[in-house]
C-alpha cells in the first residue's frame, strides 16, 4: 500500500501526466465529434454503425494515454530517480505492480470519460444531421462504450509494458505508434490474406471489435477480440517485468 501511495504522489505530480491527460480528452472527444458529424453527413449504409462512429475517438486517444503509460516507466530514467526507487523498493515485481496499478486506475477512469463523452457528444452530432442515432438502452451499445474506456486502459499498460521493455521514452513511443498505427497501415499492401489476417487477429485491431455494435464479417466479436489484446499486453508487461528484474538500472 505504501508503494501505491508512493507511486501515486509521482503520477499525479508530474506535469506531463495532466498534460497528456487533456491531450487525451480533447484529442478524444474532438475526432470523436468530428467523425461522427462528417460521417452522418456524408451518407448512410447498411452497415452504419453510429456507436463505433462516435468512439472513433479511440484511434488517437490510444496514443495519447499510450504516451502516458511509456511516462510513468522512462520519466524515471531520464530524471535518475529510478535508482532511488529500487533502492526503496528492492522486490522490483512489486515496484512495477504499484505502477501498473496506479496507472490502471488512472487510464481506466480517464478511458471511461473520454467513451462517454464521445459518445453523447458524437449521437448528438448525428441527431442533428438526421442520421439514425444511438442510445445507451440498445444492445450492445453500453458494452461498447465501456469497452472503449477498456481499450484505451489497455493501450495505456501497453505503453508501461514497452516503456519497461526498452527503458527509452523515444524508442517505447515509437514502438507504440508502430504497433497500433503502423503496422496495420503496412498491411494494407500486403496480399488479400495475409491483409484479412492482420485485420481479424493483429492485438489492436482485434480489440478494437470491442466498440463494435454492427457485426463486421470475418472479424472477431468483440470479447474474443478484446482477450487477444489483454494477452498480448500480458506478454509484453511480462516482457518489461523480466528486463525490469534483471537488469540493472
Amino acid at each position: 500500500m505504501n508503494l501505491v501511495r508512493s507511486e501515486w504522489t509521482k503520477f499525479r505530480s508530474l506535469r506531463s501526466t495532466w498534460l497528456t491527460a487533456a491531450v487525451t480528452m480533447v484529442l478524444g472527444v474532438g475526432v470523436g465529434t468530428l467523425a461522427s458529424s462528417a460521417q452522418s453527413r456524408a451518407g448512410v449504409g447498411a452497415d452504419w454503425d453510429p456507436t463505433a462512429v462516435s468512439l472513433t475517438s479511440i484511434i488517437v486517444a490510444q496514443l495519447a494515454i499510450g504516451v502516458l503509460g511509456v511516462l510513468v516507466m522512462t520519466a524515471e530514467y531520464a530524471t535518475g530517480t529510478i535508482q532511488p526507487s529500487v533502492i526503496a523498493a528492492p522486490r522490483r515485481g512489486r515496484l512495477l505492480s504499484a505502477k501498473a496499478g496506479v496507472l490502471s486506475g488512472a487510464a481506466v477512469l480517464l478511458g471511461q470519460l473520454i467513451g462517454f463523452a464521445s459518445f453523447f457528444a458524437g449521437q448528438a452530432m448525428i441527431a442533428a444531421a438526421g442520421a439514425p442515432h444511438a442510445t445507451l438502452a440498445q444492445p450492445g451499445v453500453l458494452r461498447a462504450v465501456i469497452g472503449s474506456g477498456l481499450y484505451l486502459a489497455a493501450i495505456g499498460l501497453l505503453g508501461l509494458g514497452l516503456g519497461a521493455v526498452l527503458r527509452s521514452t523515444a524508442g517505447a513511443i515509437g514502438t507504440l505508434v508502430s504497433v497500433t498505427l503502423v503496422i496495420r497501415l503496412v498491411a494494407q499492401m500486403l496480399p488479400e490474406s495475409w491483409r484479412d489476417w492482420m485485420a481479424r487477429y493483429w492485438p489492436t485491431a482485434a480489440g478494437e471489435q470491442i466498440v463494435a455494435v454492427v457485426p463486421v464479417p470475418g472479424t472477431l466479436g468483440p470479447w474474443e477480440g478484446f482477450a487477444i489484446l489483454c494477452g498480448f499486453v500480458a506478454v509484453v508487461c511480462a516482457a518489461g517485468y523480466t528486463v525490469f528484474r534483471t537488469r540493472d538500472t
